[in-house]
């Protein structure tokens, strides 16, 4: 049983799409596309994160563009395997964050994909929405992707912990025994991208070569630390709501040297997790790292100092290559939907039980 994967994440760096087979308890990652976002694409896409002039049409409008894009990604996929749309289930696409705000009480997620548009498109059942189910179950609709940790990586003889560092850095536990549990550490490389990208005109600090040019700012490190976020009892999730420059930037004297600031926000995203780690899965050993922020050399290296009694390495080792992780999630979880089967796990999101997760749009 064939299913496409899209993610597009919160790093806005552009559309992952994968395509893999199921059979019974076996998966394979068959094929791999990467579509980067052109910088204009990516800044209007940016622009949906704060309320804006005419931004319900400018949402519907990249929409639309999102899901030409996404269809593109697909349209690679099957050219490289030579398959057809006929023999695909579904399409799993996340979409593109610009909200998450799961409040009690009120609370929404939206990621940007016309899912009737897609299936259009390519001629694939598609299934999109999968945060909003969860979230009208009264939890935070995030982070989906333990519970395809959980079927991907989990070992009956080892704790482990899979920490996936894109945008934000987020954590899955997966004991020996007892229930799967994980959460939002904070910014992984949200922070650093946009720094960088302000003060440099790069996207990304390339192995965080940049940071490493750098000396920590302690005093700015424990003032971002004290940020009442990081001391919340899980369950918990966040976004570009909670962590973007203008909350950076209320943090700063405006005399500090641009990659004295780089190499404290490193520092942020290895602590975060570090203290993360220390503070709920102490007897965890194995701890393995997908995402972009599995690339950053520096940032692995701060870990590796701080985490020095664990092992650490990607999710290569465990057979799914760090980049394709969060894809291969979102095609699990569409196919978790067409089965009408949970994806979600309560005690990760809070939900008050397990839910089928998505909105199904038919070929």
């Amino acid at each position: 049983m064939y299913y496409i994967g899209i993610m597009s994440g919160t790093s806005l760096d552009g559309v992952d799409a994968v395509l893999v087979s199921f059979s019974g308890s076996s998966f394979v990652l068959l094929r791999t596309c990467f579509i980067p976002y052109t910088q204009p694409f990516r800044l209007a896409l940016l622009g949906l994160n704060q309320s804006g002039e005419n931004e319900l049409h400018r949402s519907a409008t990249l929409s639309n563009q999102l899901s030409e894009l996404y269809s593109e990604a697909v349209s690679r996929l099957l050219g490289q395997s030579g398959m057809t749309s006929q023999e695909i289930v579904a399409i799993g696409c996340h979409g593109q964050t610009v909200r998450h705000c799961p409040q009690p009480g009120n609370g929404y997620s939206i990621q940007l994909v016309n899912g009737a548009l897609l299936a259009e498109l390519t001629g694939i059942t598609v299934v999109t929405d999968f945060r909003n189910r969860d979230i009208a179950a009264g939890g935070q609709g995030a982070p989906l992707v333990p519970a395809f940790h959980y079927e991907m990586f989990a070992h009956h003889d080892i704790h482990r912990l899979i920490i996936n560092i894109g945008g934000i850095a987020n954590i899955t536990s997966l004991p020996v025994s007892g229930r799967v549990s994980g959460f939002d550490c904070g910014p992984g490389n949200m922070l650093m991208d946009a720094w960088c990208l302000k003060h440099t005109g790069m996207a990304y600090d390339r192995n965080g070569e940049w940071a490493a040019s750098g000396r920590r700012i302690d005093l700015l490190l424990e003032e971002l630390l004290s940020f009442p976020y990081f001391s919340q009892l899980p369950p918990k999730s966040t976004g570009r709501e909670m962590f973007d420059l203008n909350w950076l930037q209320s943090c700063l004297s405006g005399n500090e040297i641009a990659q004295d600031v780089q190499s404290t926000l490193l520092q942020l995203t290895v602590r975060t997790i570090a203290d993360a780690v220390r503070a709920y899965y102490s007897d965890a050993y194995e701890i393995y790292l997908c995402g972009g922020g599995a690339h950053n050399r520096a940032l692995v290296a701060g870990l590796q100092r701080v985490l020095s009694d664990r092992k650490i390495s990607r999710t290569d080792e465990l057979g799914i290559e760090a980049d394709w992780v969060e894809a291969c999630a979102f095609a699990w979880l569409a196919r978790q939907s067409v089965e009408r089967a949970p994806g979600n796990l309560p005690a990760v999101t809070g939900a008050t039980g397990s839910r089928v997760l998505g909105a199904i749009y038919p070929a």
